[in-house]
């Protein structure tokens, strides 16, 4: 795939989530209250919680926040680079997305401003506004960079790989709506903004590397080897005059 192909095509995606994120955001401000369905499906959960699927909501959420997205991150530059040096660069990169990324979201938390669901169906600590969920948006954008990564380097398993990586990434999320400190409205609007921000991650990444860093892409339409110039279609097949 040539570098341009592929700096459109995660452009394209990032803007469509960008897209839909604002639609959502808007919706989020103008009306003030919860969502179409953000309360039918907290009761859900709050009538739903075994010990069992509390302990284990409890255990995967607390992936998505802290240390262990970032040190994700420079696991996903490691797995991206083939030589140190490049290892070293992609782990950089991943940190400063994860970390930008971050940074973007929680000034989009502040300026919403939106209220988190009563406290009294918290079944986890929470602090913040609600909008949009920073542990979906952390556990989304990690889990992102390690897709890309695994399907940047190729090795054995990748579709195995990505798919573990996205549900753990989605996952995440969906502990914080059943947990009860975040409308569902919200972890939908940490995913969408985590696309958005890693198609726009991604599309910059691949204007500004140098070539052959991202695997499997070129500059350019492939060209003839030097000192061989393409055969004329035109004079296949034909005798040489005697």
């Amino acid at each position: 795939m040539k570098r341009s192909d592929l700096s459109e095509l995660a452009g394209s995606v990032g803007l469509g989530a960008w897209t839909a994120f604002g639609v959502l955001t808007m919706a989020v401000i103008g009306d003030g209250k919860p969502l179409y369905g953000d309360e039918d499906l907290l009761s859900w959960s709050v009538g739903h919680r075994p010990d069992v699927a509390m302990a284990l909501a409890r255990g995967l959420t607390v992936t998505g926040t802290g240390v262990i997205p970032y040190v994700l991150a420079v696991l996903a530059g490691i797995i991206a680079g083939r030589t140190l040096c490049r290892r070293a660069l992609a782990a950089a990169l991943c940190l400063a997305c994860l970390g930008a990324g971050q940074a973007a979201r929680y000034g989009l938390m502040a300026l919403v401003a939106r209220p988190r669901p009563t406290r009294v169906d918290w079944a986890t600590h929470a602090s913040g506004w609600a909008f949009p969920s920073g542990h979906t948006t952390t556990a989304a954008l990690t889990a992102g960079l390690l897709v890309i990564a695994v399907y940047t380097r190729s090795p054995p398993g990748r579709t195995l790989l990505a798919l573990v990586f996205g549900c753990w990434g989605a996952l995440v999320g969906l502990t914080r709506a059943y947990l009860g400190v975040h409308w569902f409205t919200d972890v939908v609007g940490g995913w969408l903004f985590a696309v958005g921000w890693l198609g726009l991650c991604l599309c910059a990444a691949t204007w500004r590397l140098p070539g052959g860093f991202i695997t499997g892409t070129t500059d350019t339409d492939q060209q003839p080897t030097e000192g061989h110039a393409p055969q004329d279609p035109g004079r296949r097949g034909r005798s040489r005059p005697a």
